[in-house]
């Protein structure tokens, strides 16, 4: 196993911190804690509702969940309007696709059965490639999102059927104390991480922002493109650092936080000792 030999890694991780912290310490580094995001809940009783109604009713037939946090959401509160049996009624009998284990997960502590699971790395591409055999045309479609609108794969979707129903259960905010953010900042800046790791694309976002805040854009910037090794969990991610004018230079080949880390130690052993220049 590759050894990060005591490198400073600033994490944007937010709700399993702890993880992948503890993640980076078993690979020998020092990880610098930022969390940069905070999930909220965003409940329309109304849309809520009327989702839940269409999935019992036998109305929304086909039923796509993007994230575990989204599946458990519209579990609880189909319970808290007295709903929760309906629901699973409707779901037994509905197509359901599940991007990724943690939605599919959820549905199976329910006893809801997934009829197609969505592979690796769980792109908007993968999911619409996997439902790409399904029968949608004239069926309506219901989209869980994740927190926030993917536009992408709702009109993908609404090209092969007759109607997609969208619902957002909890949105990606900025964390009330950005304190953490501007320190990893201020820390990259100054030369004093070896890496910065993203597991979302929320996370450049916010980072940015703060940057911006603090008159460090373009140093930040600056210094993720030519000394600080950029970390990006999987392809989706990847895509929106380079789309911020940050491309990574570790994507690993799983999606995950573990190979994440496995890939960066791998990286920084063989980067060419510079310090200023990336292989």
């Amino acid at each position: 196993m590759h050894d990060l030999k005591g490198a400073r890694i600033g994490l944007l991780e937010a709700r399993l911190t702890g993880e992948l912290a503890q993640i980076v310490r078993r690979h020998g580094g020092e990880p610098m804690n930022a969390p940069a995001v905070r999930e909220v809940e965003t409940l329309d009783e109304g849309a809520v509702r009327a989702f839940i109604d269409g999935v019992s009713a036998g109305r929304i037939t086909v039923v796509v969940f993007l994230t575990g946090v989204g599946a458990s959401a519209l579990f609880r509160e189909a319970e808290r309007l007295g709903r929760g049996a309906a629901l699973l009624e409707g779901l037994r009998a509905a197509t359901t696709v599940c991007r990724g284990p943690k939605p599919g997960g959820v549905l199976g502590r329910h006893d809801v059965p997934v009829s197609v699971r969505v592979p690796e790395p769980h792109t908007t591409a993968d999911v619409l490639r996997s439902t790409a055999a399904l029968p949608l045309a004239g069926r309506t479609i219901g989209l869980l999102h994740y927190g926030e609108r993917n536009a992408v794969l709702a009109d993908g979707l609404r090209a092969r059927a007759g109607a997609v129903e969208e619902l957002c259960l909890y949105e990606w905010r900025m964390p009330i104390d950005v304190e953490p953010l501007r320190r990893l900042v201020r820390a990259a800046v100054a030369g004093e991480l070896e890496a910065v790791a993203f597991t979302s694309q929320i996370q450049a976002r916010h980072l940015l922002e703060v940057a911006r805040d603090v008159a460090l854009h373009l140093d930040l910037v600056r210094a993720l493109t030519t000394r600080v090794v950029v970390a990006a969990v999987g392809p989706t991610c990847a895509d929106a650092l380079r789309a911020l004018g940050m491309p990574p230079h570790v994507v690993p080949e799983r999606p995950k936080m573990g190979p994440m880390v496995a890939a960066l130690a791998a990286y920084l052993d063989h980067r060419a000792p510079t310090g200023s220049a990336f292989k």
